[in-house]
């Protein structure tokens, strides 16, 4: 572990974030409602005002900031939803670059927390490139999503909820994007449970992290394709990789169709709406039903920040 991310300071997040984002929900996947060989909780993230557990890197990286200085990021919409609200409630002007395809519903509701939104490049990479450059011009700070330690550490308050009280898993199914979920998450698993396997799931059209991390070097793509936006990465952040080394056991690559179906079986057996990136765990587990048989399992369900026409499409579709 390069020590960049502090199990004191995660210790600390999951007792000063903003309440709202804290003590998700832990539910029992029930399995009658749809066998998968495993018993599976649900760390449901999606029951707050943003839709999503960005909140809690959000409030965690905003708490370091000094002062009213403007701030600058790009997003693919979650994490501009978690720092436009930290922000705002900090009185810190914000500025968010994000594609010209991102999600509407998400450049929505970054607006209406406050933030300028500028949609600027083909994809999230390209709107960080410009991101950069704007806040050279204007002077301003630029934040970086798996950059930032304190927004691992925000993040990993999920795993101190998800172990308090002595609770125990044999592995950790962990959307992995950007890379600080997972490593705020498996810091703090490793240390209070290191039996626990920590899993990072990619999307198959956009492997670049599971490839950096399997080959130990930056290996970047030229395209990201895939229906789960919130973890579309194509250019991975150098310091995400280094902290996940020592605490993620595996990488894993689920293709659209099985987020989709995962999806589905959400909505239709526990009855929560959640985006691609946020069910891309339970997708890892239905394609690997005979390697986490018998295991107790837990993914968090990261977003639901769904727009009516992604909804028509994925939902109404026949499974």
């Amino acid at each position: 572990m390069t020590g960049r991310i502090s199990l004191e300071r995660i210790e600390q997040a999951a007792s000063v974030i903003d309440p709202v984002f804290l003590n998700s929900p832990e539910l029992a996947f029930d399995p009658d409602e749809a066998p998968l060989g495993a018993e599976l909780t649900l760390k449901v993230e999606t029951l707050n005002p943003l839709r999503c557990f960005k909140g809690r890197g959000g409030d965690f990286m905003v708490r370091q900031l000094e002062g009213p200085a403007p701030i600058v990021i790009a997003s693919a919409g979650n994490f501009g939803q978690g720092m436009a609200y930290a922000a705002r409630a900090n009185g810190i002007p914000i500025t968010i670059f994000a594609a010209e395809n991102a999600n509407a519903l998400k450049v929505e509701r970054m607006r209406k927390l406050g933030a300028e939104v500028i949609l600027e490049g083909a994809d999230l990479d390209a709107a960080k490139d410009a991101a950069r450059a704007h806040a050279e011009r204007q002077g301003q700070r630029f934040i970086e999503d798996g950059r930032e330690p304190a927004i691992s550490e925000g993040a990993g308050s999920m795993a101190v909820e998800l172990l308090r009280g002595g609770a125990r898993y044999d592995a950790l199914l962990v959307p992995l994007g950007n890379g600080a979920m997972i490593s705020g998450i498996g810091t703090w698993a490793k240390a209070q449970a290191p039996e626990t396997r920590v899993i990072g799931v990619c999307a198959a059209g956009a492997p670049s992290m599971e490839r950096s991390w399997r080959h130990g070097k930056l290996e970047t793509t030229e395209e990201a394709k895939t229906i789960a936006d919130g973890i579309a990465v194509r250019v991975p952040v150098p310091e995400a990789l280094d902290d996940m080394q020592g605490i993620v056991d595996d990488v894993l690559l689920v293709e659209d169709s099985e987020t989709l179906a995962a999806m589905r079986l959400l909505l239709q057996h526990a009855g929560l709406l959640v985006e691609p990136a946020g069910a891309v765990g339970l997708a890892a587990l239905m394609r690997h039903k005979a390697r986490f048989a018998g295991q107790r399992l837990a993914t968090p369900l990261c977003g639901a920040n769904v727009t009516r026409e992604q909804f028509r499409a994925w939902f109404a579709a026949p499974a």
